[in-house]
């Protein structure tokens, strides 16, 4: 026989009262754990604008803040501007990646190499291979164009870069290995030519005669010359035979190494900017050109100006041999590796395989088409 409680009236009304707050606490727990997962989702669920699983997010933030140096402001330049607008445009946040852009960083090459910083662009591979001789930690990941973005203009009586013995040619910073071999191609006597160097951007010096001819970039100081209605002579590389290469992105070595998915999702971010300024160049110039006036660059970097070099440049893009935006060979590589050694003085230079990875951003393409996630 079972012993059952006896309770007297009281007791039988705070034994109810128990029954009723205890099962009011129950059907309370069983609420809220009916509603737990649903709380998890929530918190769990990514954020609207973000393309990417939560693992593929968790792994790009893992990477920390990813700092770009631009090295020549806000130029209208692939590898620049393109950094800018993915910026801008939601693209690295779509991606789970923290980009800090600095747009005053002349010294790119050596924050990336000492890892302070983790890209920037250079304007050839030149210069990357002239400075792979003094460092190991950078690793060029995209080439922009299979075409010199460099020209020697001249005044309009300089008929040949032959005219240039016995007169003064300027240079800015260094003299291009390109140039040189430009110079030698045409059979131009270097000894007899007086090279100066130039601290004067202004192009006109060389219409008003003040020094013969300038190396210079193609899509700048020849381009306001010819907006300004000025008479000159231009040599470019290709006249004379001579390949050469527009433009390359670069990363530090180690980042590449610790985190290269978040790398090729920075690449991807930016080559997704970069097919916009492809396909609608006066937005990305409208976008450019203000983002320069807001941080008082609007000067260096007028509009119009944009327009003419982003004219040119994105010309040079589209006409690479090395296929999509970005993608580059050790083949196509080849030129300038001979160049700098025979005309930058480069002696011994590291394997050019040692200097970049040809696999990274050739990987984001399909059948000649950016990989983009989209919205699951």
């Amino acid at each position: 026989m079972t012993n059952r409680p006896i309770f007297n009236g009281r007791s039988a009304i705070s034994y109810g009262r128990f029954i009723a707050v205890a099962a009011a606490a129950s059907l309370a727990i069983a609420a809220c754990s009916s509603e737990k997962p649903k709380a998890e989702a929530s918190a769990e669920a990514m954020p609207a604008n973000v393309l990417v699983s939560k693992a593929e997010c968790d792994r790009n933030k893992a990477a920390g803040t990813i700092t770009y140096i631009s090295g020549y402001g806000y130029s209208a330049s692939a590898g620049q501007l393109d950094v800018f607008l993915a910026k801008e445009l939601g693209y690295f946040d779509a991606l789970c990646l923290t980009v800090d852009i600095n747009a005053a960083g002349g010294n790119g090459q050596q924050l990336v190499s000492s890892g302070q910083a983790q890209f920037t662009a250079l304007g050839s591979a030149s210069d990357v291979m002239l400075a792979a001789a003094n460092s190991r930690n950078l690793t060029a990941v995209a080439t922009y164009g299979s075409t010199s973005p460099f020209s020697i203009f001249a005044n309009e009586d300089v008929k040949s870069l032959k005219d240039l013995e016995g007169r003064k040619l300027g240079y800015f910073i260094n003299i291009t290995p390109i140039a040189l071999a430009m110079l030698d191609a045409a059979g131009v006597d270097v000894s007899k030519v007086e090279l100066v160097k130039m601290t004067n951007y202004d192009p006109t010096v060389v219409t008003r005669g003040q020094v013969d001819a300038i190396v210079g970039y193609a899509s700048n100081q020849p381009q306001t010359l010819k907006a300004m209605g000025l008479p000159f002579s231009e040599f470019l590389p290709g006249d004379l035979g001579l390949q050469g290469t527009y433009n390359v992105m670069e990363v530090n070595s180690e980042f590449l190494s610790k985190h290269r998915e978040a790398a090729a999702d920075f690449m991807r971010a930016s080559l997704k900017a970069l097919d916009l300024c492809l396909a609608d160049e006066p937005k990305c110039v409208d976008m450019i050109s203000k983002l320069a006036e807001d941080n008082n660059q609007g000067s260096a970097f007028p509009k119009d100006q944009q327009a003419r070099t982003w004219g040119v440049e994105s010309a040079w893009v589209r006409a690479s041999a090395f296929g999509p935006p970005g993608v580059q060979t050790a083949d196509e590589w080849k030129n300038e590796y001979e160049m700098v050694q025979k005309f930058g003085g480069l002696k011994n230079p590291p394997p050019l395989e040692s200097m970049m990875d040809t696999e990274l951003v050739a990987s984001l393409y399909k059948d000649g088409k950016l990989i983009w996630p989209e919205k699951k």
